[in-house]
């Protein structure tokens, strides 16, 4: 992958990444809890290499039997997989972006470089499957796709007409049409829907940008959420026409599916949301802190309405309460490692450990029939490599802070795969 034109942006200021890294600053004067997220959009899965995308139940939980369906099948683990990735791509562009326009040199070198790996591994996948030659030619097209968005992005940020138009030039007459023709002839879908939906990526990527550089936080953040699920739909067209023509068993279009493939991603976009908001708040970006609140609690309420729909409004409404008292213990301990407040970082960690995290997971033991002990493990996971991310951003690290990042989105699979696999178990007639 290359995004090496990006170099010369940093001794002119600017850079590409967004929204997610170290930086001293004053927290925003928003420090009270954000609203109430609960659940329901649809979410990419990942495409991520099988060190990286889990593809069994937690320990101890229920397996995924026949009441699942093949919700935990090798076509749904396909379809799941190149939707986190897809989605991962998108937002680790985004925070590129993002930082490219804040002139924030570090974090940008960080989120270019994970840019770079999540290619590679998109494109690893595609070589398990078709062979090196084809990875090979994603690796050329991809790169090259990522290199014509830093001409974009530097081209709005010099207000440079000229160059922004030969970056959309690029990304309309070469890269569309050579990505396109590329996923036709792997997948037999037809070229035109294909060419759609490779030109709607760029559109709505194109639309986070204007947004990142007009300090228009509220239309960028409400952008990045329309770019990211945009994603899984091209997954969602992918994935399942990849299974088929190579014979990979089991059935990704099935209801069930669709449900572990949108839980993924929405709690994937949590944990992004969260450190996009994490990240603004250390840096003292109030403006866009206050964004990226909005949209967090948005995907919040989001699943909670995914959940309301399997378990009925009081279960919604419980899941609800929980989860915006974590939001808000998180909140709490940002505003702590800012401010360096021992005290109140403690009180946090307190809050998140003994309150929300044994509630959590009793919440969702008894919706599930899930071992209570593991699913404390992993909401506890959740907390610990999350805080690993506001740690490292409290202290400037900005590389280790997008590490810290991508560990902690990839754990929210590990989470959602054994609950959606436990909910189709659980609650089969939901899903006929």
């Amino acid at each position: 992958m290359r995004l090496s034109r990006i170099g010369a942006l940093a001794t002119s200021g600017l850079f590409l990444v967004a929204a997610c890294g170290g930086g001293s600053g004053s927290t925003p004067a928003a420090t009270t809890h954000p609203a109430t997220p609960a659940a329901g959009t649809t979410a990419p899965a990942s495409m991520a290499p099988e060190s990286m995308a889990p593809e069994s139940m937690a320990p101890g939980s229920p397996s995924a039997s026949m009441d699942a369906g093949d919700v935990m099948s090798d076509a749904a683990n396909l379809r799941v997989n190149v939707n986190y990735m897809f989605g991962e791509h998108l937002i680790l562009a985004a925070k590129a972006t993002g930082a490219a326009l804040g002139g924030r040199t570090d974090e940008f070198n960080a989120y270019s470089d994970l840019l770079n790996k999540n290619g590679t591994d998109i494109g690893s996948v595609i070589g398990q499957v078709y062979g090196p030659d084809a990875q090979d030619k994603f690796n050329e097209i991809w790169s090259a796709h990522n290199g014509f968005f830093v001409d974009y992005t530097t081209a709005v940020a010099n207000n440079d007409a000229a160059a922004k138009q030969m970056a959309v030039d690029n990304l309309t007459t070469v890269y569309v049409p050579q990505f396109s023709q590329f996923l036709a002839d792997a997948t037999g879908l037809a070229l035109d829907a294909v060419t759609a939906l490779v030109t709607e990526h760029v559109q709505t990527t194109a639309a986070i940008v204007d947004a990142q550089a007009a300090s228009d936080w509220p239309a960028a953040y409400a952008a990045i959420r329309t770019a990211y699920a945009h994603m899984s739909m091209i997954g969602d067209a992918l994935a399942p026409a990849i299974a088929e023509q190579n014979s990979i068993s089991g059935d990704a279009t099935t209801s069930a599916v669709d449900f572990r493939t949108a839980l993924d991603q929405l709690l994937q976009e949590h944990l992004f949301l969260a450190t996009f908001a994490t990240d603004a708040a250390i840096g003292g970006r109030t403006d866009e802190f206050n964004a990226a609140s909005d949209a967090l609690n948005t995907n919040g309420t989001d699943i909670g309405a995914a959940l309301g729909k399997i378990y009925g409004a009081d279960a919604q409404d419980q899941f609800n309460t929980i989860w915006s008292a974590h939001n808000g213990f998180f909140v709490d301990y940002t505003t702590g490692v800012a401010t360096k407040d021992d005290a109140k970082k403690q009180m946090a960690v307190q809050n998140l450990t003994t309150v929300y995290v044994p509630q959590f997971a009793a919440f969702l033991a008894s919706a599930t029939g899930l071992s209570q002990d593991d699913l404390t493990t992993l909401v506890a996971d959740h907390v610990t490599t999350t805080a690993a991310v506001v740690d490292a951003q409290g202290a400037g690290d900005a590389a280790g802070a997008a590490l810290a990042d991508r560990t902690a989105a990839m754990h929210m699979k590990m989470i959602g795969d054994p609950l959606a696999a436990a909910i189709v178990a659980a609650k089969p007639d939901s899903f006929k």
